[in-house]
């Protein structure tokens, strides 16, 4: 049999070789997501079977302690000094911020400091005090109508059960849990936009109905914690756990929470989202309680 030629050995071994260095589509790198890994590698993303009633209990009552830990300073974030005026304060609040309330509420108070006064005011010089919270003439009759109901059925004081609350002109639930808990000590849950986020990123419902929330997360926790779990949540919510974007590499609950990666996983990042006093910057607060750690909200146009 006749050997191959050297010549064309040796074109055989250059053509393998130029074979060898030709890139091909099954060596191009292909692009990965950065969050990725983060999620992966996350305790609460390793779940493989439904979690238990009881596990979710001890997880919702877990995230609740250290929430406490982290903001043993929560509070009410409305400024007022009597249950009529966290009443108000608590209407004024709708679609808008804590921050543009107590900005607003000073010049209004001063002027009409009791219900008797403000259900004899002159709706248009009303709404050119609130104008500044949006809304201004649905909420003028809102707390017009419910000075006037406070005068006529209630001796001008606010009643302290959620029975009679829900009966004023634009007051629900969450403002009636609102002065609940804060002006008369009784335990409530107050579900706003906040809370509702929270508790089913966290999975401790699927419910969105805000009456069906309240129902379920008092069915984790006993009734003496109701008003201060409110507290933490949405200090939790409006610091750290934003609706567009969470800060994730910054929360003090990441390995609680099943929802990790949904937002900033990086930890200077999401330093860099964090908001109020963990962000260094002023509160919602006028006159903030004394254990705030954080710096009093400027008055309306101050710079």
């Amino acid at each position: 049999m006749r050997k191959p030629s050297a010549k064309k050995t040796t074109a055989t071994t250059a053509a393998k070789k130029a074979a060898a260095k030709k890139p091909t589509a099954a060596v191009k790198p292909t692009p990965t997501k950065k969050a990725e890994p983060a999620k992966q590698t996350t305790p609460a993303k390793k779940q493989t079977k439904p979690e238990s009633r009881t596990a979710l209990v001890r997880r919702a009552r877990r995230i609740n302690r250290e929430l406490a830990e982290v903001y043993s300073y929560a509070h009410p974030e409305l400024d007022f000094e009597n249950p009529f005026e966290l009443l108000v304060a608590t209407v004024l609040s709708a679609q808008t911020t804590d921050l543009r309330v107590n900005q607003t509420t000073p010049r209004l108070f001063a002027a009409y400091p009791t219900p008797e006064d403000l259900a004899a005011a002159n709706p248009e010089e009303v709404e050119e005090l609130i104008r500044p919270t949006g809304f201004f003439r649905a909420k003028t009759k809102s707390i017009m109508g419910l000075s006037a109901a406070l005068r006529d059925n209630h001796g001008g004081e606010v009643p302290g059960r959620i029975e009679d609350l829900v009966k004023l002109p634009g007051v629900g639930r969450k403002t009636a849990f609102v002065v609940l808990g804060n002006a008369f000590g009784v335990p409530g849950i107050t579900v706003d936009t906040h809370f509702g986020r929270l508790v089913r990123r966290w999975k401790w419902t699927e419910e969105t109905d805000p009456e069906k929330v309240e129902a379920a997360i008092a069915d984790l926790f006993p009734k003496s914690e109701w008003t201060m779990l409110s507290h933490r949540v949405i200090f939790h919510g409006r610091r750290i756990c934003h609706a567009r974007k969470p800060a994730c590499g910054a929360c003090p609950i990441a390995d609680l929470c099943p929802s990790y990666g949904e937002g900033e996983t990086d930890p200077e990042k999401a330093k860099k989202l964090l908001k109020y006093e963990m962000g260094g910057l002023p509160g919602q607060r006028l006159k903030p309680p004394p254990d705030y750690p954080g710096k009093a909200a400027p008055p309306l146009g101050a710079a």
